[in-house]
This record gives structure tokens, C-alpha cells and sequence, in this order.
């Protein structure tokens, strides 16, 4: 049990192997498991990530946003009537994962529509924005159009398959 603060966040989380059939070889120990820590770098330094969501007919979607990854939370912009916001909207249920196929973090959770921000938290993900996108962010934009955000209950993530297969679970705040 991981149980810390991250940015003035409580982090709770049970590290653990995911299930995996045994053929594919997966140790059973603990060594190898990755650290939180190696998983908030690869969610801070990606430009890319990879919401996927379903459609209300139960097909499922995929659609690349740039994204900040800040107390806990991925922040992502978007129109709400993009074919992915309008999923959201029908239902919240999503995983977001990383471009890297090799570095792999995969984050599932509900996302939350966040119409307003406050002031602060603008300010912050504006900070976050410029530094590592280069590109300017206005922060009265933020406040007013806001932003979408996912809180992980569950993260996968692995660098060496299957060696370093490791999986948290985040209990409710």
C-alpha cells in the first residue's frame, strides 16, 4: 500500500501484478514492479495521449489530446461536441493511455466535464501548458471554457513485458 501526498494530493494506492494467464510468464514477486514515481515522469514528459471511450451504441472510440497531468489528476481539453466529449457525456467511463507502446501507463476512471476552473488551478495548468507545449495558454480561457479530468481508480503500467507489470488501485477520497 502506497499511502502519500502528491502535489497536496492523497495518493492511496494498492501495487499489485494485474492477472495475466500463466503461459504468458509473469513473475509473481515483487521484483520488478515499477514505482509510482516512474509513472508520474512518463504522464508528465508525453505529449500525447490516447482517450478511448463508447459510443452509446457500445462501439468503441479512440481520439489523440494533449494533456497535463497535475495533483493527481489528467487534465485534457476539448470540445464537447467532439465525437469523444459527447461519449464522455453519455458516459464518463474511459482509460487514457500513452503513445509509447514500450513505456506503457494506462489510466482508467470516470471522467469529470470541468465547464469552469478556478483561478489557481488555471494558473497552474497554464504554468504546466507553456513549459511543455511551447504554445501560449491563456489562463482567463481556461477559467471560463475549462477543461475534462481524470482521476485514475486503476493504472497499468510496464516497461518490460511481462517482467515489470505492475497495476494500482486507488481507493475513493
Amino acid at each position: 500500500m502506497a499511502d502519500r501526498k502528491e502535489a497536496g494530493v492523497r495518493v492511496d494506492a494498492v501495487r499489485s501484478r494485474p492477472k495475466l494467464p500463466e503461459e504468458y510468464g509473469m513473475p509473481t514477486g515483487d521484483e520488478g514492479l515499477l514505482s509510482w514515481e516512474w509513472v508520474v515522469e512518463r504522464l508528465e514528459r508525453a505529449k500525447n495521449y490516447w482517450v478511448c471511450t463508447t459510443r452509446p451504441d457500445g462501439r468503441p472510440h479512440s481520439a489523440p489530446v494533449w494533456a497535463l497531468w497535475a495533483n493527481g489528476m489528467l487534465y485534457f481539453d476539448g470540445h464537447p461536441h467532439t465525437r469523444w466529449g459527447r461519449n464522455i457525456a453519455h458516459n464518463p467511463a474511459a482509460s487514457i493511455h500513452l503513445e509509447s507502446g514500450d513505456e506503457v501507463v494506462i489510466l482508467e476512471g470516470t471522467v469529470e466535464d470541468m465547464p469552469t476552473l478556478d483561478q489557481a488551478l488555471a494558473e497552474q495548468l497554464a504554468t504546466i501548458s507553456n513549459s511543455k507545449y511551447s504554445y501560449s495558454t491563456a489562463v482567463e480561457e481556461m477559467v471560463s471554457r475549462g477543461l475534462f479530468a481524470i482521476r485514475p481508480r486503476v493504472v497499468l503500467a510496464w516497461s518490460e513485458f511481462p517482467r515489470t507489470m505492475t497495476r494500482w488501485q486507488f481507493g475513493e477520497e
